[in-house]
């Protein structure tokens, strides 16, 4: 098996990478099965953190507007990373998202990587759940917070090593490196029609939001904009022109 890699995990808004964004990256890099150095930044994605995602991470969405510009977490895991190999469970998850970010700020990314979670399913099958916790729990690892990036990184950095003592005579051919392919497709930016009504409507339905409109997608523009619709409505002319808000038209 490799004896030095880059453990790393991602916590991210959604599931994803296309619509979704980087919340926090946490890393570890391994040294013959020994942590030497770790890595770990919360991200501001410039939106709200979703219910769902504080319930199930912890991360709030105060803690998230005291994180990094996305740029620079990535550029930070990057150098971190340098060459060397990753590890993570159901790293392509991980990848694509860090695949992603990286293309959208004009960055290179290319990794071989092992996948704790395809070496699981190969070597433990009769395990019922090959989750992270679930085969930390039954290994006897500490896992530390469960969905927060850097202890997910560092347990699954234990775990290769506890399937590795386990298996590896057994079945080497499940810890060979892969190489990781994900594609990347393109993101038009927000156009200036999109801004304007947004801006609109978030006057007209006096919506507060500290959602940084210049820096989305124009697909990111149009699910808020119809998002907003939904809930509140469309603007209308006569309620515009009744209230005198001609702003609006």
């Amino acid at each position: 098996m490799i004896n030095e890699y880059i453990a790393v995990d991602v916590e991210t808004t959604g599931l994803s990478p296309e619509r979704d964004r980087l919340l926090e990256i946490g890393a570890v890099h391994v040294q013959d099965g020994k942590v030497i150095k770790t890595f770990g930044t919360l991200i501001d994605t410039g939106m709200p953190v979703p219910l769902r995602i504080q319930e199930l991470t912890g991360i709030t969405d105060e803690m998230r507007k005291s994180g990094v510009p996305v740029r620079e977490a990535v550029r930070g895991f990057l150098k971190f990373r340098g060459t060397l190999p990753i590890v993570g469970h159901n790293i392509p998850f991980d990848f694509g998202f860090l695949k992603e970010a990286a293309v959208r700020e004009k960055l290179d990314f290319e990794a071989e990587a092992l996948d704790t979670l395809k070496i699981a399913r190969r070597t433990l099958p009769y395990m019922p759940s090959k989750s992270l916790s679930a085969l930390c729990a039954f290994y006897r690892i500490p896992s530390g917070n469960a969905h927060r990036a850097q202890d997910d990184a560092l347990a699954a950095h234990r775990l290769l090593w506890r399937m590795w003592e386990e298996s590896g005579q057994r079945d080497p051919d499940a810890f060979a490196l892969q190489k990781m392919v994900y594609t990347v497709k393109k993101q038009s930016p927000i156009t200036n029609r999109q801004k304007g009504y947004l801006n609109d409507l978030l006057k007209y339905h006096r919506i507060k939001t500290d959602v940084c409109i210049d820096n989305m997608t124009k697909s990111e523009a149009s699910r808020m904009i119809d998002h907003i619709i939904l809930q509140h409505g469309k603007i209308l002319k006569r309620q515009i022109e009744r209230e005198g808000r001609n702003e609006f038209l």
